[in-house]
């Protein structure tokens, strides 16, 4: 009888019931992760492709044979222009105009720099204040290349130099370095660093400023 009761105590009612589990769906964390990540480079993608096209409609409309920017040298005066030595000593002046025909675009010129050449050699330097030019606006940069340089005329430039020193008028070339930027509204661009290239002007040593030179049209290059 003992024996039954200790048994009776020590009942089994079965096999223990295991904890709930909790079921994890693959995939979806990561499907998620990466629909985000393609949004957002469908998004830039976007954006870079906005950029550019208006980056080429501003560009477009600038430089448009019907609006483009011109440079023009219109008026010089050549004091000096005497080489001994292998030392060239020069005093010139130039007066060169930007016009701007677009009626809604202005330009910001962040960055000129001045250069005069003579026989593919740079003799001069000039660094010019930044301006902002607004539309249908021309404006005139006063350029001053003044003192000595070192320059080397052999054969054909030497030749060249004494023929010009008899005829009073020599072949002197300006560029201007530019560092630029196009605002449209109030949409501004990134800068640019064209070169404006004014070659072969045929200016006469003479005291007092000459206007009308020849060739006096300058060219730009992106």
């Amino acid at each position: 009888m003992a024996e039954k009761q200790a048994h009776l105590n020590g009942a089994s009612y079965g096999p223990s019931i295991p904890p709930p589990q909790h079921y994890h769906r693959p995939g979806r964390g990561s499907d998620c992760g990466c629909c985000c990540f393609l949004a957002f480079l469908l998004k830039v993608v976007i954006t870079v492709a906005i950029l550019i096209g208006l980056f080429i409609l501003i560009i477009w409309l600038i430089f448009r044979p019907i609006n483009k920017v011109e440079f023009h040298v219109t008026d010089v005066a050549l004091t000096q222009f005497n080489y001994t030595n292998n030392m060239l000593q020069f005093n010139l002046a130039a007066n060169i105009s930007i016009r701007n025909p677009n009626k809604k675009i202005g330009i910001y010129y962040d960055r000129i720099e001045a250069r005069a050449f003579y026989e593919d050699q740079r003799f001069g330097y000039d660094a010019l204040t930044p301006f902002y030019q607004g539309h249908k606006n021309t404006s005139v940069l006063n350029v001053v290349f003044k003192g000595q340089q070192a320059v080397t005329l052999q054969g054909e430039e030497l030749t060249q130099f004494n023929q010009e020193r008899t005829s009073g008028l020599y072949s002197i070339a300006l560029e201007l370095s530019l560092r630029i930027r196009f605002k449209l509204g109030k949409v501004k661009t990134a800068r640019f660093k064209p070169k404006v290239e004014c070659d072969d002007l045929k200016i006469p040593l003479n005291g007092s400023p000459v206007a009308g030179i020849s060739n006096n049209k300058c060219e730009i290059k992106f």
